[in-house]
């Protein structure tokens, strides 16, 4: 991962060339940061959630990567979960909140920086946010504003609209 650099604002940041190179760079705090390269076990962990989410629900789509601006932030997340009737048929990225995101913790990424990038989503009109754990085999839940709770084990984690209750296994 790549050291910050400083930018004077949002609109700034998206007119950089190269922010959507893999992994993507984000816009969190007046910063430019690169995500984490994935490692094997997040990028199927990111793609079997991904699969799940879209194979059982219309009224939903899950995405992996997809930019999401929210000023004065352009976070993305790993998997972003928004109603379908709120997707644009242009290309670009999402303007505003995701319905529900999900972040996957990198072993060199911190917590509390993915805990205030949701924190800001959720400020803004996200009503659900996983926050995967691997290494303490644990998940964050955030639901609305409220104070997360944090589910292990077999635990039936909580979703929206109408898709099945999914179980936190590793």
């Amino acid at each position: 991962m790549q050291s910050p650099i400083i930018t004077s604002s949002l609109d700034t940041f998206l007119q950089q060339p190269n922010i959507e190179a893999s992994p993507a760079w984000e816009f969190i705090n007046g910063q430019i940061q690169q995500k984490p390269t994935p490692t094997l076990f997040h990028s199927r962990l990111q793609r079997n959630l991904v699969n799940a989410i879209n194979s059982q629900t219309q009224e939903y789509e899950a995405i992996q990567e997809l930019r999401c601006i929210v000023p004065p932030l352009s976070p993305v997340p790993d998997i972003t979960i928004v109603r379908s009737d709120r997707l644009s048929e242009e290309d670009g990225p999402f303007q505003g909140s995701p319905d529900w995101l999900i972040e996957i913790r990198s072993p060199d990424q911190s917590t509390l920086d993915l805990q205030n990038k949701i924190l800001h989503c959720l400020s803004n009109g996200t009503q659900l946010a996983w926050l995967v754990d691997i290494q303490r085999q644990q998940i964050w839940v955030w639901e609305n504003q409220e104070l997360p709770l944090v589910y292990a084990g077999g635990d039936t984690l909580p979703v929206l609209g109408d898709i099945s209750t999914l179980l936190w296994q590793i």
